[in-house]
């Protein structure tokens, strides 16, 4: 087996809670503006003593409702300043916290608190309280149910009031290193989620290595600001919060995406956390933008984004030349800079999790002045195992382990790993936990990867996912997926071909960015079923399959594709809060459309 280790950079200390470094910040530099609070239209800045009193606050009062040291917690909301109050409040109160995503339906709610055995649940919203009224209503012990949009942070001050500073202090310091931090669940592609136990030791050895070690030049510069949009009830968000309180990075909150980018401009972050669908759409809009305003603005654009891929490639390998630069410096004029600007200005660098972003993307961000530092790992490595690094950014990589990973990959390609990051294991499933974890101490993540001679690790597929044609042809869908995704009017693809005689795909088309070619194309009006078989519509998406085919063998190429009438999406129970695509519910609701590619056709 390959092996790859980076030595421990930071140490923590077995005493250490993840709340204390708010009540020392709020100690010793009490005037410190740690968190940006959006407050109608305005940015109000949050000192680090408010902040550690507004979290005291609520601990109290949980305290003061009946919440002892390691009882659950769950937090039911979408990501605002009010979810990281209460996340905190939970840990200063010794209690462990049980993130839900804030679209989770009754029976998932009812999954996660009655597997959990949550003694409350805080939610933001009345609607929220109604889902979670629901899902509880026939559990033998009902937790207590606390809206934020109701009140909740003041009626749990005010019941609070009376419980000593002495008695708080017990609390947060009675929970260590060793004791839960929180039950996070797993998305669920398949089958119920798995309760993944981390503890305060994994999310603060995590946090302090990464933000002290890889990334410390993103939270070490001047007027360091973040901007959190993704929800915090997934790992790779939740890791983030806790690096930025830890670093005293400035942290602000939009709690829906259709707020990003104007919370971008005003807040004018200098560190971005996102998804590749995220960096997939912010450049599709740029192209839109460039295509509508012309032909002459479009050959700009995509010349443009040639010389930034350009660019970042020469840079991977020796630098770039005289003239290079020069188009550089020309298209940095009359395009990046613009692209820079619709993010506030200041923003530079952006880590980018979750999937695979893939070179392309990665070339033009960096070329375009804002590097994407791809990163790797699983809410049972506490969000991150790799991550690339400012200086030592191999793009198409998921970077190198982070101080104290050992990454290993076995002998059919699956990534293991080691490290005082993982988990200990699944919530009230030992015998899931003892399938992930083996005898000698891997955890074995179900992804299949490669690791190079400098001990970066690339990402090649999911286990469980690998495509085994009818011809016995191993087939990775995972790097297709990505290229035809990147084209501006394709929302999701997913390749199929599991006992198949060929590669084929189903591909949904992207509402936003119909809109804008309807317009472009006289065609208002058009339904996405109409446009679904539109031959000009058809031959976009053609042109996307036909790039991605570049990728890859003839035997692995995607020989037909069918455009779907609907997209996947979190609503329709297609995606992952994280926007992972349920491979199975897809195959199960759309088996007539797969069976239909294969019906006549049977080429090799």
């Amino acid at each position: 087996m390959r092996e790859y280790s980076v030595p421990v950079l930071v140490d923590v200390p077995a005493s250490a809670n993840c709340a204390d470094t708010v009540f020392t910040r709020g100690e010793q530099e009490p005037d410190t503006v740690v968190i940006s609070r959006k407050d109608g239209g305005a940015w109000v800045p949050v000192t680090a003593a408010a902040f550690r009193d507004q979290v005291a606050g609520v601990a109290k009062g949980l305290i003061d409702a009946g919440v002892r040291p390691g009882d659950r917690v769950a937090l039911m909301s979408r990501t605002r300043y009010e979810w990281t109050v209460a996340d905190y409040a939970i840990w200063a109160a010794g209690g462990v916290g049980v993130p839900i995503y804030e679209t989770s339906s009754a029976d998932q709610v009812n999954w996660i608190v009655s597997d959990s055995g949550a003694t409350v649940v805080i939610v933001e919203s009345e609607a929220h309280e109604e889902v979670v009224t629901r899902a509880v209503a026939g559990l033998p012990d009902k937790p207590s149910v606390w809206c934020v949009d109701q009140g909740a942070f003041s009626r749990l001050t005010a019941g609070g009031a009376d419980v000593p500073d002495e008695t708080l202090k017990e609390r947060r310091t009675s929970r260590g290193g060793r004791d839960l931090a929180t039950i996070i669940y797993t998305s669920g592609t398949t089958g119920r989620p798995k309760g993944c136990r981390l503890s305060h030791d994994n999310l603060l050895f995590t946090a302090r290595n990464v933000a002290t070690g890889p990334l410390e030049a993103l939270f070490e510069t001047d007027g360091r600001a973040a901007l959190l949009f993704l929800p915090l009830a997934h790992s790779f968000a939740r890791l983030i919060q806790v690096v930025l309180i830890e670093t005293g990075t400035v942290l602000a909150h939009t709690p829906t995406m259709k707020n990003v980018a104007p919370d971008l401009a005003a807040f004018k972050p200098t560190f971005l956390l996102g998804v590749p669908r995220v960096f997939e759409k912010v450049y599709n809009a740029a192209e839109q933008k460039a295509s509508a305003g012309g032909a002459l603005k479009s050959r700009i654009f995509h010349r443009a984004v040639a010389t930034a891929i350009a660019w970042s490639t020469a840079e991977s390998s020796g630098g770039a030349g005289a003239g290079l630069r020069l188009r550089r410096a020309l298209y940095d004029r009359l395009v990046y800079a613009k692209l820079r600007a619709a993010t506030g200005g200041r923003l530079t660098a952006a880590v980018s999790g979750g999937s695979a972003l893939g070179e392309r993307l990665g070339h033009f961000f960096r070329g375009a002045g804002i590097e994407v530092f791809e990163g790797w790992g699983l809410t049972e490595t506490s969000a991150p195992s790799t991550v690339n690094i400012p200086g030592a950014n191999k793009i198409g990589t998921v970077g190198k382990p982070f101080p104290g990973v050992t990454i290993g990959v076995a002998g059919d390609g699956e990534v293991l790993v080691k490290g005082r990051h993982v988990f200990d294991g699944y919530w009230n499933n030992e015998g899931a936990t003892a399938e992930a974890v083996d005898a000698d101490g891997w955890f074995h993540t179900g992804d299949v990867g490669e690791l190079d001679s400098d001990g970066y690790l690339r990402i090649t597929g999911r286990k469980k996912e690998l495509i085994v044609t009818a011809a016995g042809k191993n087939v990775a869908p995972a790097p297709l997926e990505d290229r035809i995704r990147a084209h501006p009017l394709v929302s999701q693809a997913m390749v199929v071909g599991d006992d198949r005689p060929f590669v084929a795909a189903l591909v949904t088309l992207d509402p936003e960015a119909l809109d804008q070619w309807k317009n472009a194309n006289d065609r208002q009006g058009a339904s996405i079923a109409e446009l679904a078989s539109d031959p000009a519509v058809v031959a976009a998406v053609q042109s996307a399959v036909d790039e991605a085919n570049t990728l890859v063998s003839k035997a692995e190429q995607v020989k037909k594709f069918v455009i779907l009438d609907t997209d996947f999406t979190e609503e329709s129970g297609h995606l992952t809060p994280s926007l992972k695509v349920k491979r199975n519910l897809v195959v199960r609701d759309f088996g007539k459309d797969i069976d239909n590619l294969y019906a006549v056709d049977t080429r090799a």
